[in-house]
């Protein structure tokens, strides 16, 4: 059903305003308590076999939604109500900024994928941080909260824009993202460098124990693909040395060849980052290497074209406690989690496993031997 109405109304819409739109939808939607609380019973079944432990919280499941997708913290019971495990918002940078000029969202359909140059538009820390205290929740959720650079922020006072973010937000997050790797802000990806990123982290850590001194709030850092990889094993010596709570892998690419894209040249060759099914490979290389190195030392989050509870399941075999997606949510509509839900928990029923911890890195360990 979503399939058609997706072909027939969605595709035929800018992609940035049929975003706003059915993102409005979905915000209405869980303001109705009674259509609310029916939505979550249909698209929100929960699995106790799927219950997930990870960062210090507890999650009735390991499947959540990336950042990008509710960028203002204005949708988190929406999102919840329509079966994430977990909702990550932002990314949000320290000052408000209208992100690139549009049209700067482009839907690649043959691939299933989609290619962003959205800038970080967002309200910025000091507005969303006054938005989450006010919010009064309708359904608990493991809220993460994604933060970026200012991009009039120049390179040298980059740690003191993330340390405003952290400071702002930390008191409303479960847990907090240092995203260095969007292709889309200007020198952004150069804060990956291990030179870069330690006294980066480091502030960050020290800013989040501040505004929260009772509370440890956990720390990741979201890494790009197009990482070498001993650049990959760089960050996950400096997570374990720095004691990261965890790392997301990955986040969008700005690699086209070799990704079996089939999409009109004027789509494929467009700049920003791209995500999607192309991505899943290189995705999950960077996901077992990360496990390799770290093992179960740090939480890792598999993200980049995950489309089924196939993906979510090779996912976790892989290394991953955690999974998010994003552009599978456009192309398979508000019935996509409960089915990798249910798959999830069927596969998880059909294997030696007898919990989705025990299956966590199970094929990569495997491999290692």
């Amino acid at each position: 059903m979503y399939q058609v109405f997706f072909r027939l109304f969605f595709r035929r819409m800018d992609p940035e305003r049929a975003h706003r739109l059915a993102f409005g939808w979905i915000r209405l939607a869980a303001r109705v308590p009674g259509l609310r609380a029916l939505a979550f019973a249909v698209l929100a079944p929960r699995y106790p076999r799927l219950r997930t432990r990870a960062l210090g919280l507890t999650m009735p499941g390991p499947f959540g939604l990336a950042a990008g997708f509710d960028k203002n913290a204005t949708g988190i019971d929406g999102l919840a109500m329509l079966g994430f495990d977990h909702v990550e918002i932002g990314t949000v940078t320290g000052r408000a900024q209208p992100g690139n000029p549009t049209p700067r969202l482009f839907r690649l359909v043959p691939d299933r994928a989609l290619i962003n140059r959205m800038g970080f538009n967002n309200d910025g820390s000091a507005a969303v941080a006054a938005r989450l205290a006010a919010r009064r929740p309708a359904f608990r959720t493991t809220l993460g909260v994604n933060i970026g650079k200012t991009k009039a922020v120049p390179e040298q006072d980059a740690v003191a824009d993330y340390v405003t973010s952290a400071e702002r937000l930390a008191a409303h997050a479960d847990y907090l993202v240092v995203n260095v790797s969007s292709p889309n802000t200007p020198g952004l990806r150069d804060l990956q460098a291990t030179s870069a990123l330690r006294p980066l982290l480091t502030a960050v850590r020290e800013a989040a124990d501040r505004a929260v001194p009772d509370r440890r709030v956990p720390l990741l850092v979201k890494i790009a693909p197009d990482l070498a990889d001993e650049d990959v094993d760089a960050v996950a010596d400096l997570a374990l040395e720095l004691g990261l709570d965890g790392i997301i892998a990955t986040n969008t690419t700005i690699a086209r060849e070799g990704l079996g894209l089939t999409a009109a040249p004027d789509l494929t060759g467009q700049t920003g980052g791209l995500s999607g099914a192309p991505l899943k490979d290189r995705s999950i290389e960077v996901l077992r290497r990360l496990y390799e190195r770290v093992g179960d030392r740090i939480t890792l989050v598999g993200v980049g074209g995950i489309e089924d509870a196939e993906d979510a399941w090779r996912r976790i075999l892989a290394g991953a406690s955690l999974v998010q997606g994003y552009s599978a949510f456009i192309y398979r509509g508000p019935l996509w989690m409960r089915a990798v839900h249910k798959g999830l928990a069927a596969r998880l029923d059909a294997s030696p496993y007898a919990t989705l911890a025990d299956a966590v890195g199970a094929d990569t360990r495997k491999a290692a031997v």
